[in-house]
């Protein structure tokens, strides 16, 4: 008997997801549970095991192809069945899931759900916006306002994500006047950032990068360059869609304080046994975490997202952690972080830092975050002036940790120094309060006492 294999809703509130690379090949045998395919979605990249055990009988979506949630890709047939003689069009099991905007309101389990990460995004978090190769589902019937059938306006705005919608108030746009890409015609972030820098908005359109203004000033190569192209990823696409989203949202300012780890360096060396031998390891990004966590508490501004005119002070504490990756980079959240001590922090960052490499995370674990730690450090660089992950306020750059020289009551020493730098949304965050923030940050790091461990 054979198995239908669907794409998998990977959160309430995701659509569609992206098939980046089938693990197994027409004709080969899987065992249940066996990774079958790679996904990329808006929130987080996984792969996704088979549901039963047989032989892979037939793909139905191609790698790079994009279909809504439901839709089958693939079929898993008894042992010894022949494979299909050709490829099918993708057709969908099920109507695709629309998320629901109330279904994106947060909740103890997923608090101050983040619009990227990731991603920033949410590392970041961008609707992903390519062709679909399901058919668009029938739009449900919108509920009767008095005011005759739905127009096709009235449709494509109640089709649009929470951050579609928080973008369109930032801007004062009508997401009714945009013709949306999406399934069943849903406006996506693409499409709705196209519209805005299209200058269509009746209003001046953003201020761009400065690497936009210079590719908009002549072609990226010319004909007969020695040039390789190729395309970009499905993680670098929305990688890049939140940065520029990030740039056009937030005044970005930044402060930059130099620190003493000496005192953090001789407790890492004391106690990092007793950790390892607990399953954790204890690493000066842990020690950070455990500051930047007190210092949220005294300065809740830092904790915070803007809404329009209004300031969202968040509650809980969770703390994204920047992971590089071979192809991009991606942040999965520490939750209710202010809640554990620092052996909990240490098993949290190792345990989310090895999933996210193994591409292990569920969605729910690269969204909500309130403040992120990046660490350009391990990679040389003296300090890093990071983006905002959106739609928090502030972001933590760590350098590298070198042994430098430092003047202790009036004598030089040789100690293990790290430049630790703030970049703040100037709209909420003035430079004297990262300047308190920072001070903080630098003289618990500077004095830190094995009791707080």
């Amino acid at each position: 008997m054979s198995t239908n294999v669907v794409m998998p809703q990977m959160g309430e509130s995701i659509a569609e997801g992206t098939i980046v690379r089938w693990i197994k090949k027409v004709g080969e045998p899987v065992d249940r549970d066996e990774p079958l395919f790679e996904i990329s979605t808006d929130k987080v990249d996984a792969e996704i095991p088979s549901p039963a055990a047989g032989v892979l009988t037939d793909i139905k979506v191609k790698e790079g192809e994009t279909v809504a949630v439901n839709s089958v890709v693939a079929v898993i047939g008894a042992a010894g069945e022949a494979p299909s003689a050709a490829p099918k069009a993708a057709q969908s099991a099920s109507p695709p899931a629309e998320p629901d905007a109330a279904a994106a309101e947060p909740s103890r389990a997923a608090a101050a759900r983040a619009a990227g990460a990731q991603t920033p995004g949410a590392v970041p978090a961008a609707v992903v916006g390519q062709p679909e190769t399901a058919p668009p589902a029938a739009a449900a019937p919108a509920p009767d306002t008095g005011r005759g059938p739905a127009s096709k306006e009235d449709l494509r705005r109640q089709k649009s994500s929470p951050l579609v919608r928080r973008i369109a108030r930032e801007h004062n746009v009508d997401i009714r006047g945009i013709e949306g890409t999406g399934i069943s015609g849903r406006v996506t972030k693409n499409d709705i950032l196209g519209y805005i820098e299209s200058g269509a908005a009746g209003q001046p359109a953003p201020a761009q990068p400065q690497a936009r203004t210079t590719a908009a000033a002549g072609p990226a190569y010319r004909p007969g360059e020695n040039v390789a192209i190729v395309p970009m990823s499905v993680m670098r696409k929305k990688i890049a869609e939140h940065m520029v989203l990030s740039a056009q949202t937030s005044p970005h300012v930044y402060s930059v304080y130099e620190v003493n780890f000496g005192r953090v360096a001789a407790l890492r060396d004391k106690r990092k046994a007793e950790f390892e031998a607990a399953g954790a390891k204890l690493t000066y990004t842990a020690f950070i975490a455990k500051v930047i966590i007190d210092g949220l508490r005294q300065f809740p501004m830092v904790n915070a997202s803007i809404d329009g005119d209004n300031i969202i002070y968040k509650k809980d504490i969770n703390l994204g952690i920047a992971v590089a990756l071979d192809n991009g980079l991606i942040v999965p959240v520490i939750r209710y972080a202010d809640e554990k001590n620092l052996l909990g922090l240490s098993r949290a960052i190792n345990d989310l830092a090895a999933r996210a490499r193994s591409k292990k995370l569920n969605p729910d674990e690269v969204q909500g975050g309130t403040f992120t730690i990046t660490n350009p450090g391990v990679f040389g660089a003296v300090y890093g002036l990071p983006l905002i992950n959106q739609p928090q306020v502030a972001i933590l750059g760590v350098g590298g940790i070198e042994k430098r020289p430092v003047v202790i009551d009036d004598a030089i020493a040789i100690r293990p120094v790290c430049h630790l730098t703030l970049g703040y949304d100037h709209r909420l965050i003035d430079g004297a309060d990262a300047g308190r923030f920072l001070s903080f940050v630098k003289e618990r790091l500077e004095t830190f006492e094995e009791g707080w461990l």
